[in-house]
């Protein structure tokens, strides 16, 4: 279904919105910068901005729906003979590849991290949409297998697949504030990525793969 003219210009005015901030807070700091003043600069109303935006930290982080959302999405769309972990290894690693944002580094997001980074209330939120991302793909885990609600299998293997991406993420961004690109970080971090997934993949390496002929996101193994 085609976006209509209200929800079009909706989303726009989020975006222009949240860009405003954003160029707001990497010039002057998260904290010295209001909302009121956001409301200001974008000619809306403080109410319209709590409109779009709960909290002055959803300003900044304005994609953590999508990126909330992102590992319960490969879940359900890996492909037959993908497992769980297969498909977010191939993921992250095309992220890496293409200088995709997704997981929280990209080409020149220096500035970008470290705000989060020196910024409680920044990292206080990161670390409940990291929380989030990983109860979202346990649930998306056990709709996609029938489990039961006593299984703790998805849960588990949510939780190790969030903490190897919060290691690996982590080691990025700590050579990110140390002044480096992530051109230069890049071959490294997918050396790290490759050994972290690769300490998975005698434990959880097989679960949750997709049977042949099975066609992405759509029903359960029989």
């Amino acid at each position: 279904m085609s976006e209509g003219l209200r929800e079009r210009k909706k989303r726009e005015t989020r975006q222009r919105i949240s860009d405003i901030a954003t160029g707001l807070f990497l010039a002057r700091g998260f904290d010295s910068v209001t909302v009121a003043e956001v409301a200001r600069t974008a000619d809306v109303s403080v109410n319209t901005v709590f409109n779009y935006f709960a909290t002055k930290e959803d300003l900044l982080l304005d994609r953590s729906p999508e990126v909330e959302g992102l590992l319960a999405r490969i879940v359900r769309e890996r492909g037959p003979g993908e497992s769980v972990l297969a498909a977010v290894r191939r993921d992250f690693l095309d992220a890496l590849e293409t200088g995709h944002y997704r997981y929280g580094f990209h080409e020149g997001g220096d500035g970008f991290v470290r705000m989060i980074e020196t910024t409680p209330s920044l990292a206080a939120r990161v670390r409940e949409m990291n929380e989030a991302r990983e109860r979202l793909m346990a649930e998306a885990i056990a709709e996609d297998l029938g489990t039961g609600p006593g299984d703790l299998a998805p849960a588990v293997v949510a939780a190790q697949i969030g903490a190897a991406l919060r290691a690996v993420v982590g080691y990025a961004v700590r050579r990110m504030l140390a002044g480096e690109g992530i051109g230069s970080i890049a071959p490294d971090l997918r050396e790290q990525a490759e050994r972290a997934f690769g300490l998975l993949e005698s434990g959880i390496g097989g679960y949750g793969t997709r049977p042949a002929g099975r066609d992405r996101g759509h029903g359960h193994p029989s």
